[in-house]
């Protein structure tokens, strides 16, 4: 049991030594490659005349969007419907007439 434990306190200790060698090793990489980091990609620039060909495009859209908003009148789409009383009370009829045969139904079986 002993020579299992020395066995992985050595283990440890080695582990430990070369995780401390591969930072010394990461420090004289940074410090001969300079400070900052190798870069493995390209960041692409636009000319100035594709920027202000951009410029005014968005300037021309965002018109467009504020020229529309002034005429535009104020309301939510189409007029909202309404049932006439006469609707309702056919609606209403039916659904008391549903309730009578629901309740008259029940009547029976509970009498039966």
């Amino acid at each position: 049991m002993t020579s299992l434990t020395n066995v992985v306190r050595q283990l440890k200790l080695e582990r430990n030594r070369a995780a401390q060698e591969i930072e010394r090793l990461d420090a004289a990489l940074a410090a001969l490659n300079g400070s900052r980091g190798a870069r493995t990609y390209r960041a692409s620039r636009l000319s100035p005349a594709a920027r202000a060909r951009i410029a005014a495009a968005q300037r021309a859209r965002w018109a467009k969007v504020r020229s529309g908003a002034k005429t535009k009148t104020n309301h939510s789409g189409p007029k909202k419907r309404t049932i006439s009383a006469a609707g309702r009370k056919r609606i209403a009829a039916a659904q008391r007439a549903r309730w009578a045969k629901l309740k008259a139904g029940k009547g029976k079986k509970g009498a039966a």
